[in-house]
């Protein structure tokens, strides 16, 4: 939400973002790694904004329709963003009713490993309910193949959330990575 009070929609916020990657395999030189680091702390710094994790909040949540927190579902090359978008409406009548439908705030954004850093740090704060913790889960229905570079994926989607600062939760194990 902006100052003058209507919400931005978050695929409009990505695609004003720009374009960069996140990490280079071999970067050619010593700006481009400094370059690297300078949007890092960019993105850091705007994550900072939300408040650390509240284990007692999202410890009991075992289920992806009952999590609030964005989350990603991690595919072979490509990462689906889910993220449910606060109720502009504090009240709670109709909440969640055929007026006031939570699917309705729903949003899915398909994006490049690349552009993860973008993407989390353009999530508007109210809706990380439970800080800066995200879920993580694999695609469903990934053929054998595949696997091995979901797996991939998924790594590369942990370590650059953590370098974020970014608290990465396995609701289907129910453990922190």
């Amino acid at each position: 939400m902006n100052t003058r009070g209507f919400c931005i929609p978050l695929s409009l916020v990505l695609f004003l973002a720009g374009c960069h990657r996140h990490s280079l395999p071999t970067p050619a030189s010593a700006q481009e790694v400094a370059d690297q680091h300078a949007v890092l702390d960019t993105e850091r710094e705007q994550l900072e904004l939300i408040p650390p994790p509240s284990k007692n909040r999202y410890m009991t949540v075992h289920t992806f329709e009952s999590w609030e927190n964005p989350y990603i579902t991690v595919q072979a090359n490509m990462l689906t963003l889910h993220v449910l978008i606060a109720d502009a409406n504090t009240s709670n009548y109709g909440a969640g009713g055929i007026l006031r439908p939570v699917g309705a705030r729903r949003q899915e954004l398909n994006i490049g490993l690349d552009k993860l850093g973008d993407a989390i740090s353009a999530v508007p704060q109210s809706s990380w309910p439970y800080g800066r913790v995200i879920a993580l889960e694999e695609a469903h229905k990934t053929p054998a193949n595949a696997k091995p570079q979901v797996r991939r994926t998924m790594e590369t989607a942990v370590n650059t959330l953590n370098d974020l600062g970014v608290v990465v939760y396995d609701l289907n194990d129910g453990k922190l990575q």
